[in-house]
């Protein structure tokens, strides 16, 4: 049997007390916090083999090379992704953001014709066609893929959600055409935990000749994930929602997709041969996707949190998350409380957003924070979820794998104080 009380312990950032109390953290969503193991990585990396990878010849930057490719095989083999020599599906980014970014860009520049004719087929877009995303997604999907419609001339379209704020799968035969040319949705809501019943929109994608993104930023953390087994033609997902460093991410891609994609963003380390007077030779792909200087720290530190999560077992954090999940349901309890989201422990993980009749959410974190637990407040990056439900903001609890029982005993006594207390 996983002992979570021992795993809790290998995070030092947990050892405190804010405001007079001991820290529960429950904005894992936002961030999750780091083992001393991840910590230990990034210090040891710069402390003895820190030199640029893929580019020096002396030791260290053998030694820090070696170090750079063995975390992306780790991360690799955590979601489901081939790492081999040759064969590589991960591209390093600057996180989920970065990735779906780059993904957009790229895809902007094959349809402008960049990278051939053959890339101009797979992956542009222009007038007449549609991209299909979702009223669910975080901005970070959203915003990349509505700028690419507008610079295309392509066609924005739409997931509408149910009343629990669930991508509408059932409607994708409706929703995706025959000219749908991309389809980018997430794979568990940043607000509501819902799991999104991807499968039956992979297919449809699929079957038009789609190409199908998906936005993993909650799902690895707290999910076994097998991107092969998914079907997935891209996925993008943040180190520092795994318990890994900030300022690092993966975008996995199809090995046949990735070597027709087209770059984003142009320098050094991603070129075979540059030229004056024409186009480059660039680099197969992920070195094609990663001009410039890599996070190598991070990325090394990325691994080691792959590396933890996989020691621990995917199904064991699933597992236990899930009795949180159902601890944290208990919110719907308290009177005055409204719970954004599913209200059953089906399909979810534990997050949870809900607002308090009365009281502005900035006024609840603020009550909330004073307890020494940590939330998040506002629209999440994720607005137009929000005017779903009828609110502009909402606060979120989000677990991890270092909470426990008692911690969301405490957040829910504290969240049944705050209309008491602001005389609601």
């Amino acid at each position: 049997m996983t002992d979570f009380e021992a795993i809790r312990a290998e995070f030092p950032i947990l050892d405190q007390e804010i405001n007079g109390h001991p820290l529960v953290y429950l904005d894992s969503g936002a961030t999750a916090q780091k083992p001393q193991c991840v910590i230990d990585a990034e210090s040891e990396f710069y402390s003895t083999i820190n030199a640029g990878v893929h580019r020096g010849a002396h030791e260290l930057a053998a030694r820090s090379t070696m170090a750079f490719e063995d975390a992306r095989a780790k991360v690799a083999r955590l979601v489901g992704a081939n790492w081999e020599e040759g064969e590589e599906e991960l591209v390093v980014t600057s996180g989920a953001t970065g990735g779906l970014n780059l993904l957009a860009t790229a895809f902007g520049n094959a349809s402008m014709g960049r990278g051939g004719e053959a890339a101009r087929k797979r992956f542009g877009v222009g007038p007449g066609d549609e991209i299909v995303v979702s009223k669910a997604e975080h901005h970070s999907v959203l915003l990349p893929f509505q700028e690419l419609a507008a610079r295309t001339g392509a066609t924005l379209k739409w997931f509408e959600l149910d009343g629990e704020g669930r991508i509408l799968a059932d409607t994708a035969g409706d929703v995706i055409t025959d000219r749908t040319k991309i389809v980018a949705v997430t794979h568990v809501g940043n607000v509501t935990g819902a799991v999104t019943d991807i499968a039956p929109i992979i297919r449809r994608a699929h079957e038009v000749g789609a190409l199908f993104v998906l936005d993993a930023c909650q799902s690895v953390p707290h999910l076994a994930v097998d991107f092969h087994a998914l079907d997935v033609d891209f996925a993008a997902f943040s180190a520092h929602k795994m318990y890994g460093p900030t300022g690092v991410g993966f975008l996995y891609g199809r090995r046949d997709l990735l070597e027709l994609l087209p770059p984003a963003s142009f320098g050094g380390s991603m070129v075979e041969l540059a030229w004056m007077d024409r186009p480059a030779d660039y680099m197969m792909p992920p070195a094609r996707f990663e001009a410039g200087t890599q996070p190598v720290a991070q990325v090394v530190a990325a691994g080691v949190a792959a590396d933890w999560l996989m020691g621990i077992g995917m199904e064991n954090v699933e597992a236990h998350e899930h009795e949180l999940a159902g601890e944290l349901l208990g919110i719907q309890d308290i009177d005055g409380v409204r719970l954004l989201g599913p209200k059953s422990n089906e399909r979810r993980i534990g997050t949870i957003a809900f607002e308090i009749d009365g009281v502005h959410p900035h006024d609840v974190g603020q009550y909330i924070d004073a307890q020494g637990i940590a939330i998040r407040v506002g629209h999440h990056c994720a607005q137009p979820v929000h005017r779903h439900f009828g609110v502009y903001a909402s606060n979120r609890a989000s677990a991890g794998v270092y909470n426990d029982k008692a911690d969301i005993e405490r957040f829910l006594e504290a969240v049944g104080g705050v209309r008491k207390f602001f005389g609601a």
